[in-house]
């Protein structure tokens, strides 16, 4: 009877999984279907959304045979490429704003970590009252939406003459918080006795920061990399208060101002857009979880 109860609750438990995950991948799913669909078949299965979005922000709507129902389809009626060819090879508007992405993140992914690295080695190594405190700085600053913090980098780039550059952007980005605890607290479940056994065998600071402390970190290094990337890949509100020229806005920026008559259009564009970071996670998504519930120590 035991064994019958226990086999319910994981089925029911199965089930409940599977239609929240579902639930979950059926944005991404249809986007990526709608990306092959025509205009045509995209108007006539959600035309209505966009009768109602143009009515309401623009007083305008379409006099064509729009149907009242939204239709939602994962298998288009006639499958087109002419959306991917017209962002590939026709415009390429989307690939200049695709490569402002990737100018602006890499950078950011990979300063930000060799940064956070040499912090979260002090916060570790050298214990004290004052980098306690500037440590809770740390953390107080990270708890914040990064909409408060808007204000002060406007202030801070005009102030440096850096703003409407692409360094009002990066600056702030090299030296985010979220890097450096998250790295202390991995670094601090460090066996104290490794480092000290390094130390008798004659190893300085460099040694055992470069040896010891990053080689273990891995995994967390695997997982800031993952988050850093994929937070700062989605940012709109910096590049819209920060750089005022177009033509350096992200895709990010670039997806959200597409016009309701080019929906076929965004639905690509926004396909194209998630390829990374789909990929990125798919990769490291054994190292993402390694270094979130690593506890630190030797492995064997």
């Amino acid at each position: 009877m035991r064994k019958l109860k226990r086999t319910v609750k994981k089925a029911v438990l199965t089930i409940v999984a599977m239609i929240f995950a579902v639930s979950f991948l059926l944005p991404t799913i249809l986007t990526m279907a709608n990306s092959f669909m025509s205009e045509v078949e995209i108007n006539t299965n959600y035309g209505v959304i966009f009768n109602q979005y143009k009515e309401r922000e623009y007083g305008e709507r379409n006099t064509d045979y729009v149907p009242e129902t939204v239709n939602l389809k994962l298998i288009p009626d006639m499958v087109t490429g002419e959306q991917y060819s017209t962002v590939l090879l026709k415009s390429p508007e989307y690939l200049l704003k695709f490569w402002n992405s990737v100018i602006l993140v890499v950078p950011i992914v990979v300063f930000q970590i060799l940064i956070a690295l040499g912090a979260a080695y002090s916060f570790t190594r050298f214990r004290g009252r004052l980098r306690e405190m500037i440590f809770f700085l740390y953390v107080a600053l990270m708890l914040m939406p990064f909409q408060v913090t808007l204000v002060p980098n406007y202030l801070v780039s005009d102030w440096l003459h850096i703003l409407d550059t692409r360094w009002a952007i990066l600056l702030p980005g090299f030296f985010a918080p979220f890097s450096v605890y998250l790295l202390t607290k991995f670094m601090r479940r460090i066996p104290v006795s490794l480092i000290e056994a390094a130390k008798l065998d004659g190893a300085n600071e460099w040694q055992i920061f470069t040896r010891i402390c990053i080689p273990l970190c891995k995994g967390a290094i695997a997982s800031v990399a993952i988050l850093v990337f994929i937070d700062y890949w989605n940012m709109v509100e910096q590049p819209i208060i920060l750089l005022s020229d177009a033509d350096k806005h992200p895709l990010s920026v670039f997806l959200s101002k597409i016009n309701t008559g080019e929906v076929g259009l965004a639905f690509a564009v926004a396909t194209i857009y998630m390829v990374p970071t789909i990929l990125i996670f798919l990769y490291g998504e054994e190292y993402l979880v390694d270094g979130i519930s690593y506890t630190g120590g030797v492995k064997g």
